[in-house]
């Protein structure tokens, strides 16, 4: 059953354990309906006006008991006939969620190769321009915007690892760029979250499973960022390392597991030569000259002998080299956009409204076909192994035997994107509770490097080994040096799973403030804070200075309101005094209501549902 806020005046509450909620108060026939603001997770109590509530609200994250009753004829009961049917239904459904699975991987793959088709080029020419990547929140905010737009922080990765293996970048200034590729890695579950936003509750756990890793991420920039540019604790002891292996180049090391499943799909609908935008980055060629598109599969360069003047210690010397003269085009590649005379951004797009109709049709599906199979004991059985811990005093290793798994699962399945995008739903129906989704996402940020590192041990030519293989460790340490800050320490465990909570919260109560949160964190913030390091340290500290002041004091202030509010003033034991635009989303969420056509349909159902609520209690 849906439960509603009503916006009423507080009704006295008494309390008294941690979980704090507002409570408000709706009279309807002479009745008060009391619930916490938590979009009314306690089922509503009918009481006497001035009645004071004792109430513990029910933990929308809390997953033990969130179970779908299972109403069919139990399995012993069933004749023979019946056994066998229920058997070829439960196992159609197991097939058919299998193939909506591998359809939902593939679509995401092909929204990869969109993102890349629209700003794949831009990427390499960002990357190119060694002044700007001196500063290091410029790398950092460059690392986001390129993973951002290519959809893959491995393949961001090999753009670092080409400019640093042709000397245009040095193994310092890619790590900040490294750390910002690791944030933008988050932005595809973010993406995927919002496909559950037609039901609240799954809405709000999707998004807050997606979002731990967001916040993760940036809590540990915020941490390691400092540190690395005070100490370089990443460089010197990846150098260190480097230096004394004896490791060499196995361009016979094939890592690509998963591409083997979906590769022979998605090179139907699209084929893209990655390589191109590494050329891009190193400035060997224009990206006005080239397109990503693989048109053609098969050719031949050929080459002709020919006089060339070189500069040689100061002197014009003429040389014989083999100079490309033509081309010969013999095979075509066999996809859809092979004899396109379209532009990449064209065809970028036209697959990016194709991959999120068809990622977001599977997601529904999954969701739905998830819900009618777990029910009952096979959601209880499901739910306690997956969320179980380890008996007695070793409960405390259950969570690092999780970072093992996310780790494993991201490796065999290579990409850290698709681990976390497949696991996002599987949170949002309640499989999955949050506290075992976090360490499997640490779990997955370690995939991801381990998988960089396997692809420089295959794909590095021998001069640029090294350089490639530092990179790789720096991304590693520095996935590792957050696991150590932010999960050992139980407080600081917590904190990232708190801000998630917070988000969850938010976009249950105001569905389009995941899209928000989408643009501003990924590419307005990115851009804005790139753009100040673009025009100066000056600007950058005389607007980031301040920002960051009134930051502090606002969380300041909001922790003494909830932990401490007798310390403070009177005045400031609330934000009252401040316009309400000020302090509540209230005011944009009613514009966004009146403007918005999507928003205008969920308000109706709302209030389609509180009408039956109303009616139901009258009765």
């Amino acid at each position: 059953m849906t439960q509603y806020i009503y916006e009423n005046k507080a009704l006295q509450v008494d309390l008294s354990d941690e979980n704090e909620n507002e409570v408000k108060k709706d009279k309807v026939n002479g009745t008060v309906i009391v619930m916490p603001v938590d979009d009314g997770e306690t089922e509503p109590l009918p009481q006497k006006n001035g009645d004071v509530c004792n109430m513990k609200a029910k933990d929308p994250y809390d997953i033990s008991k969130d179970l779908v009753l299972d109403t069919g004829t139990p399995w012993s009961d069933l004749s023979l006939g019946g056994k066998v049917k229920r058997f070829t239904i439960g196992f159609t459904k197991v097939v058919i969620l299998l193939a909506l699975l591998y359809s939902f991987i593939c679509s995401l793959d092909v929204m990869g190769s969109a993102f890349t088709l629209i700003g794949g080029t831009a990427a390499g020419e960002a990357i190119s321009n060694n002044e700007i990547l001196n500063n290091p929140l410029a790398g950092l905010m460059i690392g986001v915007l390129i993973t951002v737009l290519v959809q893959s922080s491995s393949t961001s990765t090999s753009l670092i690892v080409t400019m640093v293996a042709a000397g245009l970048l040095n193994v310092e200034q890619a790590i900040p760029i490294v750390m910002g590729a690791n944030i933008g890695t988050s932005v595809t579950n973010t993406i995927v979250s919002l496909g559950q936003v037609g039901d609240r509750e799954q809405f709000r756990r999707a998004f807050a499973g997606a979002t731990v890793h967001d916040c993760f991420n940036w809590l540990a920039v915020l941490i390691l960022l400092p540190l690395e540019l005070i100490t370089k604790y990443l460089y010197r002891l990846s150098g260190l390392i480097v230096g004394n292996t004896d490791a060499d180049a196995n361009e016979d090391l094939d890592v690509d597991i998963l591409k083997a499943i979906t590769k022979p799909l998605t090179d139907l609908i699209i084929q893209l030569d990655k390589k191109l935008i590494n050329d891009i980055a190193s400035g060997d060629i224009d990206s006005d000259e080239v397109s990503l598109v693989k048109r053609w599969c098969d050719k031949e360069d050929v080459y002709m002998d020919m006089n060339v003047t070189r500069m040689i210690n100061g002197t014009n010397v003429t040389v014989l080299e083999e100079v490309k003269n033509y081309t010969i085009y013999i095979e075509r590649c066999n996809h859809l956009f092979a004899s396109s005379t379209w532009s990449d951004g064209i065809i970028g797009l036209i697959l990016l409204l194709i991959s999120l109709a068809i990622m977001m049709t599977c997601l529904i599906l999954i969701v739905k076909l998830l819900q009618s199979m777990l029910k009952g004991s096979v959601a209880k059985v499901t739910k306690k192994m997956v969320n179980a811990n380890f008996p007695g005093k070793l409960s405390f290793l259950t969570g690092y035997l999780a970072i093992i798994v996310g780790a494993g699962l991201t490796i065999i399945l290579q990409s850290s994107s698709i681990f976390t995008s497949t696991l996002t739903p599987l949170i949002g129906v309640g499989v999955v509770s949050l506290e075992r989704a976090y360490p499997l996402t640490l779990g997955a940020n370690i995939g991801t490097t381990i998988t960089g590192l396997l692809a420089a041990l295959a794909n590095a030519d021998a001069k640029d080994f090294a350089e490639a293989l530092q990179i790789a460790l720096c991304h590693l340490f520095f996935n590792i040096s957050g696991i150590i800050l932010w999960y050992p320490i139980p407080l600081l465990r917590k904190l990232p799973i708190f801000l998630a909570k917070k988000l969850g919260n938010t976009t249950s109560k105001y569905r389009w403030f995941g899209l928000f949160y989408l643009i501003i964190m990924f590419f307005l913030l990115p851009g804005a804070i790139f753009g100040l390091s673009l025009a100066g340290w000056q600007y950058l500290v005389g607007f980031g200075i301040p920002v960051l002041v009134v930051l502090i004091f606002v969380i300041t202030i909001n922790v003494l309101q909830s932990k401490a509010s007798r310390c403070l003033p009177k005045k400031l034991q609330t934000w009252d005094f401040l316009p309400l635009w000020m302090h509540s989303l209230k005011p944009l969420d009613r514009v966004i209501s009146k403007t918005c056509v999507c928003c205008k349909c969920c308000k109706r159902h709302e209030d389609d549902e509180k009408d039956i609520i109303n009616m139901q209690i009258k009765t």
